[in-house]
């Protein structure tokens, strides 16, 4: 329970508050933060929506999640006996066992006794006067805390389509994030999925394996590559931990923090002989190297990006039977790779099935969820179960369900209306001692690698506010402007900026986020780390503090 509001100290001491920090989110970067300023002796509390750890892969339960970056680059590097103990059964593992490795984690490190499950954040507001935060739970619970640190995930707003009918479907439906815990039956039923975005790519080949009929209603198609999943037996895993110091130095090496790093060529440096083996040897590698270790010109040159469009569009054309469906697959609205790419396994030979539908509701729009199914301009598709694979409110949604306020009152969503407006994606001005993880405008790219550096900084920085007696940590105007006109500075010229996606901030299920806004870093990691870096070792010269 809160504290009574009775017999307090004077405002202001650390005493009167119910911790020194509260973070919100038990999922890979609220549980290490956790671990951290527990090394620092802070009182901290860990506020949990869910009734599990795991974040993403708490909530992400949908036939055939998994990871799309290799594990052995995903999981934590920061305990050698932890790297020593966890073995990965696969080269991308399934969401089961990452859930696995994130509770193995948790009892390993005993985190659990300070995470408080079950306990939704509603609001936080910073009061002045006390320089702390007060913030209250969905059941009315109050707590006061001198940092607020939000935990909560670039993708953990599900955004359902915005559709009549919805709530009048009598079979089973549900959205890929809010998946049931216990199992779905596809055998003989009548199934429908709505989206083929990342999530939907996943659901979709898995779903096709028993449904007794799928349909699959797409507006836009995504650019996807085949993943080359493996299993990783006994052998293999004492080689990959032995490589563990090379895996995890070229992650810091790279643009993205992935295994990948691009050719240094160009498109066209090199003979369409030679272009065409590359992109052929990329196709057939795992993971991401075909987006992210291509020639150093694909996401910025118009010319380059055609050609490996039209490579992957002849690769789509020959898994894909039907020329007419085939079409359908292939984007026209943006060039591969400008949007995060979905990795699959047999995806596009799925609709090669006899027992799956493809209806583009470009050409006949969904009017209406009906009791029976869907009704769309042309026809009254009837089904037991609904799939929503419709995405989430990307990057500041998560903010914008929570009512955040700062100084005077101000909420965040009022402060962001014209797009995010970050010091190094960690702090906001008018918003003292609040801190991000994984906020808009920090590095993403292969996230746990990203969350490591972030929460190192975050606790760096608490650490400093401890040892100088410092109780207000605020970004100022001049840092905020600075780093805000840099992220957008960075992403002229990309490709992807010009492309209505999650990174640019769209989302046509989500009222007023229909503009594009500069809502991510587009540089390199190696460049955002040196940044935060030099802000620290100077005493953090564009901060508030006091």
């Amino acid at each position: 329970m809160a504290a009574s509001q009775d017999n307090q100290p004077p405002a202001g001491t650390a005493s009167a508050l119910d911790y020194d920090a509260i973070i919100i989110g038990a999922g890979m970067s609220g549980l290490y933060q956790l671990y951290r300023l527990r090394e620092l002796g802070l009182r901290v509390r860990v506020l949990e929506t869910g009734t599990g750890v795991g974040g993403t892969w708490y909530w992400n339960r949908y036939p055939g999640a998994r990871f799309d970056s290799e594990s052995y680059s995903y999981g934590y590097s920061f305990s050698q006996e932890l790297l020593d103990e966890w073995d990965w059964t696969e080269h991308f593992s399934p969401q089961p066992e990452t859930l696995r490795y994130l509770n193995h984690v948790a009892d390993k490190f005993d985190l659990r006794r300070d995470i408080q499950f079950k306990s939704r954040v509603t609001s936080a507001h910073y009061q002045e006067a006390t320089r702390a935060w007060d913030v209250t739970l969905e059941d009315g619970s109050r707590y006061r805390c001198r940092f607020l640190i939000t935990a909560i995930g670039l993708l953990s707003a599900p955004t359902m389509p915005r559709m009549a009918g919805v709530d009048t479907f009598k079979g089973q439906s549900f959205h890929t994030a809010r998946w049931p815990h216990e199992p779905v039956r596809f055998e003989g039923k009548r199934v429908a999925v709505i989206g083929t975005g990342a999530t939907g790519v996943q659901t979709i080949q898995e779903v096709a394996k028993t449904a007794g009929h799928l349909t699959i209603f797409q507006r836009t198609p995504n650019w996807c590559a085949p993943l080359h999943n493996g299993k990783i037996d006994a052998r293999e895993m004492a080689k990959i931990r032995a490589d563990y110091p090379d895996i995890f130095k070229r992650c810091q090496e790279t643009f993205a923090c992935f295994l990948h790093t691009p050719d240094p060529r160009g498109t066209f440096e090199v003979t369409p002989e030679e272009r065409e083996a590359v992109f052929e040897r990329l196709y057939a590698d795992r993971g991401f190297g075909i987006w992210q270790g291509n020639f150093r010109d694909i996401l910025v040159d118009r010319k380059a990006n055609a050609v490996i469009s039209d490579f992957v569009a002849r690769k789509i054309r020959q898994r894909v039977k039907d020329p007419v469906v085939a079409e359908k697959l292939i984007p026209k609205n943006h060039g591969f790779g400008t949007r995060r790419v979905p990795l699959e396994t047999r995806y596009y030979e799925v609709y090669n099935q006899p027992n799956v539908t493809l209806v583009d509701i470009n050409e006949t729009p969904i009017e209406r969820v009906t009791p029976d199914g869907i009704k769309t301009s042309d026809a009254e598709h009837a089904f037991d179960i609904i799939i929503y694979a419709t995405g989430f409110d990307a990057i500041t949604g998560a903010y914008d369900r929570i009512d955040l306020r700062g100084i005077d009152g101000q909420r965040l969503k009022d402060a962001w209306k014209d797009g995010p407006q970050t010091y190094l994606g960690v702090l906001v001005e008018g918003f003292p001692n609040m801190m991000m993880l994984m906020g808009p405008h920090t590095a993403l790219g292969n996230i746990p690698r990203s969350i490591e550096y972030n929460v190192e900084w975050v606790t760096g920085l608490v650490r400093h506010a401890r040892d100088n007696n410092l109780t207000r940590l605020e970004a100022t105007p001049q840092g905020v402007a600075s780093w805000t006109d840099h992220v957008r500075a960075l992403g002229m010229g990309l490709l992807s900026n010009e492309v209505d996606s999650w990174m640019t901030g769209i989302n046509k299920n989500v009222e007023g986020k229909q503009v594009r806004t500069v809502a991510r870093y587009s540089g390199s990691a190696p460049a955002y780390r040196a940044r935060c870096d030099e802000a620290a070792a100077g005493g953090y010269p564009e901060l508030r503090l006091g």
